[in-house]
């Protein structure tokens, strides 16, 4: 991101920031609010239970964001011993790229919506482009079942019983390290990323219906 600064493209840059502040606080509130609705108000005994990005951002995630493009929230607090059923953890861990996926959605058709009845303007189709990529970007990315990731939450339940607790075991053992291996290589040249944002651009396609 540091390169639109460089290029002088500040707008954009602004356009990028703001898209992506909002994309991560409403992931953290995903799992807030599916956390409480499933018996545990830690995350709202924390302030988290809100859209205000005020309370999500990581002031070292955001610089992480704001140069490097990668970067991450505050995680949101939960204690899985206040869930009332045994799988809440699964549907806490699917709220934040759900959330994601539901944001792309009505954001992106709603200005689709509002672009064929006559407000075409540029700013506004970037924003909302940038928008919904990034969301269905993030979306992608949380599902790697990889170290502190969502997905590492979700793949446990989509395995045989007899595979799900060595899983368990290995990704608390070595997950983090695989993952933050794989950052610093798609950083190096890995085109994970750049695979993801591929998808994630096709899936503008699959989300659009008006």
């Amino acid at each position: 991101m540091l390169s639109l600064l460089m290029q002088g493209q500040f707008a954009l840059f602004l356009l990028l920031l703001v898209a992506l502040i909002l994309s991560l606080s409403v992931h953290e509130y995903g799992h807030a609010i599916v956390a409480k609705w499933f018996g545990d108000d830690t995350a709202e005994r924390a302030g988290r239970l809100t859209l205000n990005p005020l309370s999500h951002i990581d002031p070292i995630g955001l610089a992480m964001v704001a140069t490097i493009g990668i970067g991450y929230a505050k995680p949101v607090p939960t204690d899985p011993r206040n869930y009332r059923l045994a799988t809440a953890d699964l549907w806490v861990a699917l709220a934040g790229p759900g959330m994601n996926l539901l944001l792309a959605l009505v954001t992106w058709n709603v200005y689709a919506w509002l672009w064929q009845h006559g407000w075409q303007n540029d700013g506004a189709l970037i924003f909302f482009t940038l928008l919904a990529q990034i969301n269905l970007l993030l979306m992608l990315f949380n599902l790697i079942p990889l170290g502190p990731l969502d997905g590492h939450y979700i793949l446990p339940h989509l395995l045989p019983e007899r595979w799900a607790a060595p899983y368990r075991r290995a990704n608390a053992r070595y997950g983090t390290g695989v993952f933050l291996a794989l950052l610093l290589l798609s950083l190096a040249g890995l085109p994970l990323l750049t695979e993801l944002a591929n998808f994630s651009r096709l899936m503008l396609n699959w989300i659009t219906f008006v």
